[in-house]
């Protein structure tokens, strides 16, 4: 990636991933930490949740411990430095994830920048970066202008932006999705091609807002929605800079952005 933007998400997942389970882990953890099994049992069982997609994750977890965010920021910065010191240019694009209000961001960049001048002091190189966040929750859409204040770039994370604006989750909608398929309650699975009419307006919201606020920000979407060829058509039209999909969808996902481009954007599955 010498030379290329590599775009990093910081800690995303739930914080009940993270956490030991087992009492044998349990153990473990108490022993490392010179703490009593019971007093490490009771705070894992206090940071459980009932919904935990929805809960503590993401640029949550930033805010109530601001020194995760601040090892991330380092790690990031000074793995860059010291590519170049090695010759290679690093170009580091820092994405803060969940954000649902810009004064999320805006004490997330704060840290950030925090850990980017002690790393600059430490090595003695400035290394280029920008900050940015995931769009993924209905609320970052709609004050995109706001949000884009504080951020360089928007990632359109589609996969939860779709979950979130339908009250659809992804994990059980599988009992029913197909039934609403074969009924015509829907035309197609919005996981896999996107919801153009409520999840794209969200979209061209959020790209409208945000470009009104910063004119060059920068804007992209990943998920599964990065490789599909009618989303891909979509994105295009409403003017997005680039697309992301998981590596085996990437031939179809380049020839899609290429028929887009040539204005040829409807696609048959």
């Amino acid at each position: 990636m010498d030379g290329l933007p590599v775009t990093i998400r910081t800690l995303d997942p739930p914080l009940h991933e993270f956490l030991p389970s087992t009492k044998g882990e349990i153990r473990s953890l108490a022993k490392q930490l010179d703490q009593k099994w019971d007093v490490i049992d009771a705070r894992i069982s206090a940071m459980r949740e009932q919904n935990p997609m929805l809960g503590l994750r993401g640029v949550r977890v930033g805010i109530l411990w601001p020194e995760v965010t601040l090892m991330q920021a380092r790690a990031i910065l000074r793995a860059a430095a010291i590519c170049q010191q090695r010759g290679i240019v690093a170009k580091p694009e820092i994405m803060i994830p969940l954000v649902s209000m810009a004064d999320e961001l805006k004490r997330q960049k704060e840290i950030v920048a925090e850990a980017a001048d002690e790393i600059f002091e430490e090595t003695g190189i400035r290394v280029e970066y920008i900050l940015g966040t995931m769009i993924e929750v209905p609320r970052a859409a709609l004050v995109a202008d706001e949000i884009a204040e504080h951020a360089e770039f928007f990632s359109f994370g589609t996969n939860d932006l779709t979950q979130t604006a339908l009250a659809l989750s992804r994990d059980d909608a599988g009992s029913f999705l197909a039934k609403y398929i074969e009924e015509g309650v829907m035309p197609e699975d919005p996981f896999q091609t996107l919801d153009q009419d409520g999840v794209g307006q969200l979209v061209q919201i959020a790209v409208n807002r945000g470009r009104q606020h910063r004119p060059d920000i920068k804007l992209g979407i990943c998920g599964e929605h990065g490789g599909d060829p009618k989303s891909i058509g979509f994105f295009h039209r409403i003017g997005l800079d680039y697309v992301s999909c998981s590596p085996f969808r990437l031939p179809v996902a380049r020839l899609a952005a290429a028929h887009a481009a040539m204005g040829q954007t409807d696609f048959d599955r």
